[in-house]
């Protein structure tokens, strides 16, 4: 191998070392640190930049269903604690629920179930309907009777009844029969957390089809956005490098968003224009790589210019040199054709004189 191939293979893997793609974690750090880094990881593709959405979207989903699950457990505590000490005996058989009290059991604000009535005494449908309407349109309930259960949400906007053999039948769990102390040994047991990773799954799957359905609409709308500003900006960009950009650029957001979720959840605390503040950040990261490409942009064109008066200047005094010497070549041209011209008509003007000798 020639020394010239040998530089050539070293520049090449020089190059090639330049720019080492960054692993998960690092590009976390780059979108929220470092916005000139937005243009490199944009031109890995789009591929990559919904690879490294997706892997978000996932660590988004474990928090909340692992937090969902948590609140789950602490509210299953709280109610068999109650169920234990405050709740009178009950047993159920062959799809009839017997609660051993003759008063109704009301319960105000439990949580997940909301308002809670259990009466399993009557059949009184004028009785049952005064218990749903005791439950306002802004609230959520449960109605509990002997041998079905009324349900009352905000999402049905109604009430919805569900008569408990056909839930057990349909559950394919073939439940027949239990009682109180069942129900608080099961809670106990072994068995509660097989339930609860189940029911951690299942948050999961549907936390992340649900929350990347939202953040790719979040995305597409802030690449919009982000487009509107390179034309102001008079910045020439393909559509797809601003959306790469915009996926990157909502990482704080989202990171900031599972927080608010994770705290609203266990505090109830709440901010009223969190989702103006979560798009406004995702808007700020990208007009800010947005504006960095930009002054980068203006930075190469200025250095352009530099190079191309200087290559000018140069070329200027480089034609002024190259004349100079040709004037100064043409001076002693000059001179040496008058030297010679010179000798030529001193050597005629001897030739021309005859001796003094011969005129004697």
């Amino acid at each position: 191998m020639s020394n010239q191939d040998k530089e050539n293979s070293s520049n090449v893997n020089k190059v090639n070392n330049e720019y080492k793609r960054p692993g998960f974690f690092k590009k976390i750090y780059f979108s929220i640190f470092k916005f000139e880094k937005y243009p490199e990881m944009a031109a890995e593709g789009v591929g990559r930049a919904l690879i490294y959405l997706l892997k978000i979207m996932s660590i988004f989903a474990i928090i909340v269903a692992i937090a969902i699950t948590v609140q789950l457990s602490q509210n299953v505590n709280n109610g068999i604690n109650y169920l234990e000490k405050d709740f009178p005996n009950f047993s159920y058989k062959d799809g009839i629920l017997t609660v051993d009290s003759d008063e109704t059991v009301k319960l105000e604000k439990v949580e997940i179930l909301g308002k809670v009535i259990v009466n399993t005494k009557t059949d009184n449908k004028e009785e049952i309907n005064q218990y749903i309407n005791s439950i306002s349109k802004e609230e959520q309930g449960i109605i509990i009777l002997k041998d079905k259960f009324v349900l009352k949400n905000l999402v049905a906007n109604g009430e919805i009844t569900y008569n408990y053999k056909d839930v057990f039948d349909s559950s394919g769990s073939n439940i027949t029969e239990f009682n109180k102390q069942n129900i608080i040994d099961f809670a106990k047991g072994q068995e509660i957390l097989s339930f609860y990773f189940s029911f951690c799954v299942v948050i999961f799957i549907y936390a992340f089809i649900m929350y990347t359905v939202s953040i790719l609409m979040d995305t597409l709308l802030l690449s919009l956005l982000g487009y509107l500003t390179a034309l102001i900006a008079k910045l020439k960009m393909k559509f797809v490098a601003i959306y790469n950009m915009a996926i990157y650029a909502l990482t704080l957001s989202t990171i900031l968003n599972v927080i608010y979720v994770v705290l609203n959840m266990f505090t109830g605390f709440k901010i009223t224009y969190f989702q103006v503040m979560y798009t406004s950040v995702a808007y700020i990261y990208l007009a800010a790589a947005i504006f960095i490409i930009k002054s980068e942009f203006i930075k190469k064109q200025a250095e352009l210019i530099k190079i191309i008066k200087a290559q000018s200047e140069n070329k200027e005094e480089y034609e002024a040199k190259e004349n100079k010497e040709e004037k100064e070549k043409s001076k002693k041209d000059d001179k040496k054709e008058d030297k010679k011209e010179d000798k030529k008509n001193q050597d005629n003007k001897k030739d021309g004189e005859e001796p003094e000798g011969l005129n004697a």
